[in-house]
């Protein structure tokens, strides 16, 4: 199997001790004074795609101890399977890091779409498509449930975006322009990046630069100013996403253009 899924030691051991029974709430606790200082367990979406085919995803999502709370199917009719209650956690982040978190399994949905991944060729990695009504699903998915929790556009991650070291999903054939047509995403505007990017063809700006901008977009990355084999996979993680014809790591003047272009999107 493609698939190499992971869980945290912790998460185990949170999972085995969740499986007690729930007992019903008591009745002499006063209940009716609410604490402002408080939010949803739901801070993150976390996109992947499976590597195997449906029937496989299922069983494996189902039965094994990796698991998610939706899965999209690619066979039509398209489908989507809830696996685990949302009020509950799944184990598909693994270790992972966004910003000031960490182990994002705790604080986060995870939604699996059947893909097939990629595949190695004498040319190279070549990566699966996504059919449009899976994209189509997944993207009514993905708004219902932000919408819901009011997740904010910038921690609606890929996998590949909280383990760049590790994880290459859903791949630079994920369609992430399309969230961000469908407002729920940011996105580096085009005509802004070609506007700044000459700046940079100037002046390149060194490692240190880049490696202090992707951690402020969320990235955890190494803060050494050094070229580092961490700090190239976690700019190939960016440019998958945001410019996924090529994203081989190096830091260029069209990436440095982007990231500062993203980052006067965001909010902190």
């Amino acid at each position: 199997m493609k698939k190499r899924f992971a869980i945290g030691f912790f998460g185990l051991m949170i999972g085995l001790l969740s499986g007690c029974a729930t007992t019903p709430p008591r009745a002499d606790i006063d209940r009716s004074v609410v604490a402002k200082g408080q939010e949803d367990r739901v801070q993150f979406i976390i996109l992947h795609y499976t590597a195997i085919d449906q029937p496989t995803s299922l069983r494996v999502l189902s039965t094994q101890d990796v698991s998610a709370h939706y899965l999209v199917g690619n066979e039509n009719p398209i489908k989507v399977w809830q696996l685990v209650d949302e009020s509950r956690m799944a184990y598909h982040a693994g270790y992972s890091d966004w910003r000031d978190f960490s182990r994002l399994n705790a604080s986060s949905i995870g939604i699996e779409i059947v893909n097939l991944g990629y595949k190695e060729t004498p040319d190279g990695r070549v990566y699966f498509p996504f059919p449009q009504a899976q994209i189509d699903r997944v993207i009514a998915l993905v708004k219902d449930i932000a919408t819901r929790y009011h997740i904010r556009p910038q921690y609606i991650l890929a996998h590949s975006d909280i383990a760049p070291q590790r994880k290459p999903d859903p791949g630079p054939l994920f369609p992430w322009k399309q969230l961000a047509d469908a407002g729920l995403i940011y996105w580096p505007d085009a005509s802004a990046v070609a506007e700044l990017q000459p700046t940079y063809e100037q002046q390149l700006p060194d490692v240190k630069w880049f490696q202090q901008k992707l951690a402020k977009i969320g990235y955890k990355i190494p803060q050494l100013g050094v070229m580092d084999e961490p700090t190239k996979n976690v700019i190939a993680a960016f440019q998958m996403k945001y410019r996924p014809e090529k994203f081989d790591g190096v830091p260029d003047a069209q990436t440095a253009a982007m990231i500062d272009v993203l980052l006067s999107k965001m909010t902190p």
